[in-house]
């Protein structure tokens, strides 16, 4: 081999070399990725953790309830994605507290210190008139936007051959363009890139210089397999290497969730998000597109991160979830909120939680500080139903599919309790404490008219069972679930749309 030759190998394999390292990201490197594609059209590939609803338990064998809060929504979009194109969705995709908490609640606003306000409402069950409906709601502090801590975000792309499709980049580049908008000149944007290989396709830039950051957003393009693992080490290096110090540091991942390359399995990423989320950097999960999707993935890497998860169908989701309720998305108030109740069995003979099947933890981690949990952002609120049966109507068995027998070893006294039907507690943490703080209240029994919230909470409970085809779903109807929301829409225009996707799952099922 001659010495023109051998000069022009040692610069081609130096080229190479240089693309591969990715600093910084080199467009070009698409097109040396093994092509990853969206699946074909009719093919369903897409992935739901299974979801068996909670039982009842007797109160006095079993009188706590204990669970991690959750302001993800993600379930609600999707949920409307299947509908809106005529089909009903997978009963895994159905997460029932999503569903609730889609929607925003008239709870005051919190008074003193505390971060959030603690609401309760006991009103009689749509569906099982027989027994009673405990609706507890949170509502977090709202923070001006104008003196809100200044950000430090990562944009962690997904741009895999699978994201080639127009609710997926396309929609993408749209959604993170709105949340640009939003930013402050003291603000920080970086972008990183994952296919075949992860790199920086925009270094940390100042929010002043919106322009460049919504031009790199433009010059994205999908192609090549999905290496997740290496584009979140990354982007959890990059926000480490620009860390404000009681600022909002996040990461801010957007993907199909379809990962393929490199680290993984659920069980790998999501150990790999909590470790990192130990740096103080969160977690927020945009989840696009379908056929491909992987639900179950997002959900984890978000609740382990801690962060919250989103799923992102159009425009105006994107403008909700970044624009109207950014500050909720991204500035976190609360972290580890954790919820205790303990039931008063002189009162009540046997209760359910309705929904937060993945947020369930044993009765000793409500004390545990070790133990994570769900981070509330500023103005989010957050609603959980308890389905009771009071002591006073027919054996719950009768009601609920079954009793146990009787007790040989346990003791069978109850004290009375008075007139108090549960204790709620609460555990959470400043955002950067590492001592949780403790909140109890008692709930009194006393059924009164329920609230308009408190009919649309109802009713949004009574359709997600009616998807989910659940075991407990009594005498739910779509009709009554029509009637409940109407008489509590109003001009909401998140309400009225609702009203629309009841009515088509009402024809579904007919």
């Amino acid at each position: 081999m001659n010495t023109t030759a051998l000069r022009f190998l040692s610069a081609a394999l130096l080229l190479t070399f240089a693309a591969c390292s990715y600093a910084p990201y080199p467009r070009a490197m698409y097109a040396m990725q093994q092509e990853e594609q969206p699946p074909p059209p009719g093919m369903n590939t897409e992935r739901y953790e299974r979801i068996d609803d909670n039982p009842f338990f007797t109160a006095k064998d079993s009188p706590l309830s204990t669970f991690s809060i959750d302001v993800d929504t993600a379930s609600y979009a999707n949920v409307r994605r299947f509908l809106e194109q005529g089909s009903k969705p997978p009963k895994d995709a159905v997460r029932i507290e999503e569903l609730i908490n889609y929607f925003n609640y008239k709870y005051p606003a919190p008074t003193g210190t505390s971060p959030f306000a603690v609401h309760a409402e006991v009103f009689a069950c749509p569906w099982e008139p027989a027994h009673q409906l405990v609706k507890l709601g949170l509502k977090g502090r709202e923070i001006d936007t104008t003196k809100r801590p200044a950000a430090n975000l990562v944009f962690l792309l997904d741009v895999s051959g699978s994201m080639d499709a127009p609710n997926k980049l396309p929609l993408l580049k749209t959604a993170l363009q709105m949340l640009t908008t939003q930013l402050r000149e003291d603000d920080r944007v970086a972008i990183v890139v994952y296919a075949g290989a992860s790199g920086l396709a925009l270094p940390s830039t100042p929010g002043s210089q919106r322009g460049r950051i919504i031009s790199s957003l433009e010059e994205l393009q999908a192609g090549g397999s999905t290496n997740g693992a290496a584009g979140i080490q990354l982007a959890y290096r990059t926000a480490e290497e620009h860390f404000i110090k009681g600022g909002i540091n996040r990461v801010i991942l957007a993907t199909d969730g379809d990962f393929n390359v490199g680290v993984s399995s659920d069980g790998e990423l999501s150990r790999l998000v909590e470790e990192k989320a130990k740096t103080g950097v969160a977690l927020t999960v945009l989840g696009f597109g379908m056929g491909n999707y992987n639900d179950s993935m997002l959900e984890k890497l978000a609740d382990r991160g801690n962060g919250n998860y989103a799923y992102v169908d159009s425009a105006a989701e994107a403008k909700k979830v970044l624009v109207e309720q950014a500050s909720g998305t991204l500035l976190t108030i609360a972290k580890d909120v954790k919820i205790q109740v303990e039931f008063n069995p002189s009162r009540v003979q046997a209760y359910r939680l309705i929904g937060y099947e993945n947020r369930l933890l044993r009765s000793q981690d409500f004390n545990d500080d070790q133990k994570d949990a769900g981070e509330l952002g500023a103005g989010h609120t957050v609603t959980a139903l308890y389905e009771v049966v009071p002591v006073s109507k027919a054996p719950w068995g009768d009601a609920v599919g079954g009793q146990v027998d009787a007790l040989k070893y346990q003791k069978n006294t109850v004290v009375s309790g008075g007139d108090e039907l549960m204790t709620v507690k609460l555990r959470f943490k400043a955002p950067d404490a590492n001592e949780s703080q403790l909140m109890s209240f008692p709930i009194r029994d006393a059924t009164t008219a329920a609230s308009s919230d408190a009919h649309f909470a109802a009713a949004v409970a009574e359709f997600g069972m009616l998807l989910r085809d659940s075991p407990f779903k009594s005498k739910a109807s779509y009709a009554q679930v029509q009637e409940l929301a109407s008489s509590a829409a109003g001009d909401d225009q998140y309400r009225r749309e609702f009203l629309a996707l009841v009515k088509r799952a009402q024809g579904m099922a007919d």
